[in-house]
């Protein structure tokens, strides 16, 4: 388990020393809401922060503005977007969480003045919603809660928090026969309120007898396999 968090520090200790090249720079173009801040609000957090939507309007700048402090904390403290785990210990194709350079974009703009802007023609339109499908655990989900060990192979596409105690924090993983650890999700201070499936980049292969450790009861979690005929 030691080895498995070495790696994943090394590799976003690299990650981020690479973002920090190609990093906005606040001195030269400050970052503005008509420009770049409503781009990302607008990708990323407006599904919710809207009218009508699960949380208050970000939707403009007069929205925004006022709340500028609270939305740079909750972003450095990564609550928001709640993604729900720490990013690098798995890879997954559904990431909701901000990259290191979107969130200094953030922090730019609060501590740049909060700018609006002053080309109106910048501003993108507004994204258009639609409604997102009623989330189901598919029929052939494999249940876990403390550790299991799998009686046959399976192709792993995701795993999706079944019953976790809000505030939860759990370090998945998968043991192999061969003694080897595969990064599954690490949970951290989970909300179901924001529940959703963690869906792997690429499916991972789990042969018979692995072992599946760090769901602590009574918290559980459903496995979630590649369907039959391949589809995710």
């Amino acid at each position: 388990m030691r080895t498995v968090a070495s790696v994943v520090a090394a590799g976003t200790l690299l990650l981020l020393s690479a973002l920090s090249l190609g990093a906005h720079d606040f001195s030269k173009n400050p970052v503005t809401w008509n420009r770049e801040m409503s781009r990302l609000v607008y990708d990323r957090c407006a599904s919710c922060h809207r009218e009508g939507g699960t949380s208050f309007s970000l939707m403009t700048y007069h929205d925004a503005q006022p709340r500028a402090i609270a939305i740079r904390e909750a972003v450095l403290s990564r609550r928001m977007p709640p993604w729900g785990a720490v990013k690098g210990f798995g890879d997954f194709r559904n990431d909701q969480g901000l990259t290191q350079e979107q969130v200094e974009l953030v922090a730019g703009w609060v501590e740049g003045g909060m700018s609006k802007g002053n080309n109106p023609n910048a501003l993108p339109p507004p994204p258009k919603f639609v409604p997102l499908p009623t989330l189901q655990a598919p029929a052939d989900k494999v249940r876990v809660s403390g550790p299991v060990t799998l009686r046959q192979a399976m192709t792993l596409d995701g795993v999706l928090p079944d019953s976790v105690p809000d505030g939860s924090s759990m370090q998945i993983t998968a043991v192999l026969p061969s003694g080897a650890v595969q990064p599954l999700v690490w949970l951290y201070e989970y909300r179901n309120k924001y529940r959703h499936p963690f869906l792997f980049r690429k499916p991972l292969d789990l042969p018979a007898g692995t072992t599946i450790r760090g769901v602590r009861p009574p918290a559980s979690i459903f496995l979630l396999p590649v369907n039959s005929d391949g589809e995710r």
